[in-house]
């Protein structure tokens, strides 16, 4: 079975895509993720969002600022409202989390390889 790539966004420093996989999307984001580019990132994955959640790898992002931030995690929710479920979330992610408060993981999220 070949898994199936469509590109949501891309600028000159991020290129967001999601794959076709079996459950909730699974949207790859490469790159960095700043205040110019936190808007189009928060469209992008709304866009893509067709059940309770969206699964959202941040394994391979370079830089994020609290902007992009506040899209991937939604402060302003309540941890059982929001629809992204961060994967593969750096050491240095996880302590940006931790010092603004937001860190939060009920459950790990697998993807398909």
């Amino acid at each position: 079975m070949s898994v199936q790539e469509r590109l949501l966004y891309q600028d000159g420093q991020l290129t967001v895509t999601v794959r076709a996989v079996p459950g909730p999307p699974a949207v790859a984001l490469v790159g960095e993720i700043d205040a110019s580019n936190s808007p189009a990132v928060a469209d992008a994955l709304a866009g893509c969002r067709q059940g309770a959640y969206i699964v959202v790898d941040t394994g391979e992002l370079t830089f994020i600022d609290v902007s992009g931030l506040r899209v991937l995690v939604m402060p302003t929710l309540p941890p059982a409202e929001r629809w992204i479920r961060l994967h593969n979330v750096t050491p240095y992610q996880r302590r940006l989390l931790r010092m603004m408060g937001w860190f939060y993981e009920p459950r790990a999220h697998h993807l398909p390889a």
